[in-house]
Formats: structure tokens, sequence, C-alpha cells
């Protein structure tokens, strides 16, 4: 446990405005971007503006809209959002919502890549390299150059369009070996173009992405980029090579701050969740044979490993000396107020929190004026699974009873 006492870390300094790029933040907190499920026509609908409203009330400075496919292709589950022009006016109301309230919002952009399935899509997954996903029980084709030029352009496209949608920042989704971040990882980039090889080549569609994007939109919002440090997964991504994409990117001056995560929605899944592994829960989200295999191999698949208090601090400390430009937002095991104090200490400027707020929406009010008190969420991982019908915690209201039909 922290000394406060010793340090000049109080609730006034820990919830004190933070600047991000263009924007300012009234406090740096951040709602972690959470596959909603609540958008069964990748549209907003007022059950997906409750939703978000509720962190904003609860005190957060900022909510992120999760998760925006940049093209039909991309999406990872079901009920995700498309980011594209025809669906303005509920983007629209979506920000205006966050802000009456007296928050920021943010859009997380992104292609499923790997991760996508063809029930969900229509078509077959795309990856850097063939690949068989054990995970969904299908296999990757390679994507093409001709596709590497249209994706940078789609995700400028959506960038722009969460600029006159009124979001504040978008968050670019490199991580979790979705598509961009796939590149990243030798396990699935096998290319031998100018794409695959060394990590400078590996980085090369993120950073060409990143500089569509900021060509586009210019200072009109921040950006943050959502950055794997590893995934567990032997062969794949690790600090040794992160850490430089990390400063790659840093150095085009583009990011206004990375959010540094873990993990992957490939293959072993836990690493990036820690706690219970809940077989039975997502067992129940498939049908079939899928259902058995789960069953019977889910454990292996996903993984298991413990939960602890801030998990993702020690890899997260290894960007502090390589990130010279944008700020670091630390993500993993948030849980109550000396959390958020202990990142501050170290050096982060920003928090973001996501099982926690999911748990208690207004966790970030009670911590004012009770900065003590423990967090409620016990890492249970029950909500994991409600991402293939609505996310929520099974502990509380589940805003998705509000209306789901399209906004626009």
């Amino acid at each position: 446990m922290m000394d406060r006492k010793d340090n000049n870390l109080t609730v006034e300094t820990i919830f004190q405005p933070v600047q991000l790029g263009p924007i300012v933040l009234r406090n740096p907190i951040i709602k972690a971007a959470t596959s909603e499920g609540r958008s069964p026509e990748g549209k907003v609908t007022q059950a997906l503006i409750d939703f978000h409203r509720g962190f904003i009330e609860g005190g957060i400075g900022m909510t992120t809209l999760a998760y925006c496919a940049i093209s039909k292709e991309g999406f990872a589950a079901p009920g995700e959002i498309l980011m594209v022009k025809e669906n303005m006016g509920g983007l629209k109301k979506f920000t205006e919502a966050m802000h009456e309230a007296g928050g920021k919002a943010s859009a997380q952009l992104g292609h499923a890549g790997p991760v996508a399935t063809k029930k969900i899509t229509g078509v077959r997954p795309i990856a850097p390299s063939r690949f068989f996903n054990l995970t969904s029980l299908q296999t990757c084709r390679a994507i093409t150059l001709k596709e590497i030029e249209q994706i940078k352009v789609q995700f400028a496209d959506a960038a722009e369009v969460a600029v006159e949608a009124g979001f504040d920042a978008i968050e670019l989704h490199f991580g979790h070996l979705y598509l961009v971040s796939s590149f990243f990882s030798p396990w699935l980039n096998k290319r031998t173009d100018q794409y695959g090889g060394s990590i400078t080549n590996r980085t090369r569609f993120a950073k060409e992405i990143l500089l569509a994007v900021k060509e586009r939109i210019q200072d009109r919002l921040a950006i943050i980029v959502k950055l794997s440090m590893d995934d567990g997964i032997k062969g794949s991504i690790w600090l040794d090579e992160s850490t430089e994409t990390a400063r790659i990117l840093d150095e085009t001056g583009a990011v206004d701050a990375f959010e540094l995560t873990m993990g992957s929605s490939v293959s072993n899944q836990m690493y990036l969740f820690r706690g219970e592994t809940d077989i039975d829960g997502m067992a129940a989200t498939q049908k079939g044979i899928m259902k058995l295999g789960v069953k019977w191999f889910g454990r292996k698949i996903l993984g298991e490993y413990p939960y602890k208090d801030l998990y993702m601090l020690e890899s997260a400390r290894q960007f502090q000396t390589v990130v010279k430009k944008a700020k670091l937002i630390l993500l993993g095991g948030i849980n109550n107020f000396e959390h958020i104090a202990i990142a501050k200490q170290e050096g982060f400027s920003l928090v973001a929190m996501g099982r926690a707020l999911l748990r208690e929406p207004d966790i970030i009010q009670k911590m004012r004026t009770h900065p003590y008190k423990t967090g409620l969420c016990i890492h249970c991982n029950k909500c994991m699974f409600s991402v293939y019908s609505t996310t929520n915690c099974v502990f509380t209201k589940d805003y998705a009873t509000t209306s789901q039909v399209a906004l626009g």
C-alpha cells in the first residue's frame, strides 16, 4: 500500500484536467474500449448512448466508443459500429450526449483481420499471411498490397467521419492481433515484401495508417494508439520489438498518447483479462461442435492467468524511456484510487479502466468522496463473453434494456 502522507498526490491533484493533444480532459480517467454489442445494424442506438452516458455522468474524463469497424469486412463481433458517413446522424447524437453530460468522446477505429469470422462479415478473414485460427476454426488468407492501400484510405475516411461527428479523439486499434497488430507478430507475419521481415518493415503498415490519418484530420482531434506490448504467445509480440514499434510511431509526432495493452483476441485471450477463466460462459456463446470444442479445449486455448492489481504496469514501464513525444496511458487491473495514484506517481499521464467501470459506472465519483474505498469488480470475467450479446457486468443494470433501434 502506498503511503499517501509521503507524496503530493491527493484527490484534487489526481483528478485535475489533463491536456491530450488538441483537447483537454476534465480528469485523466478514460473508459477503455469494450465492444458493446448495442448496434445491431452497425448504427448508434439509444441503448449505446445510455451505456456510455452512464460512465460520463459517473465522473470519467472521456469514454471510448468501441468497436468502430472501418469497413464491413473489419467487424470483430456482432452489434458493433460501422464508422461510415451513412451513420453520421447517430454518431452526432452520441457525441452530443457525451458533451452534454460533461465529458469527452473517443472512437476506437479498427479492422479485425484474423479476429474476424466469415459468419459475421460474410467474407473470408484476412491476415498478413495465410493463417489457421484455432479459436474460430477458420483459415485466413493473406492480404494483398492493393487491399493494404485500400485499408489505409478506409482508416483515414473513418477518422474524418469521427471529426465530422464531433468526437474529441480517435483510438487506432493496433493491438490484440487485430489486423494492424498482426503485422507486428512474427507468428502471423511471414511476408517477404516491404511489410515483413524486420520490425521496421512489420511496423510499416501501422506507420502508414497513422500518417494517412494524421494527414487527413490534422489537429482537429487527439490521436491515441492502442498498442500491444506483448501477447503471451510464443514467437509473437514481445517487448524487445514492441518498444521499437512505439519508438517508430512516436517519432512521427502524430501520436498524442499510447494506450499500452497486452494479450490477443486470436489465442491465449486470458493473458489480457487475467482472473477467472469462465469456460462455461464462453461455451454458452457457441453452438454445436464449437460448444463442445470450448468445453474440451477452451482452457488450453484461452489460457489461465491469476489476477493481480496493476498487472500491466511492469511491462508498461519499459516504454517510458522509449516514448519521447506522446503521453502514456496505463491499463490493466486499475480498480481503486490507490491504483490511479500509483500510475500517476510512476509517470503515466492517464489511466484507462474497463471492468471496474462496467461494475460501477460511478466509481470515479465514489473515489472523490471515499478515496480509500475498493472497487467492487471481482474479475470473474463473466463480462468477457457478454460481448456476444450486450457487454455488461452480470451484477449491474444492463442498459441494453433501452432501445436498440438505429438512430441514423
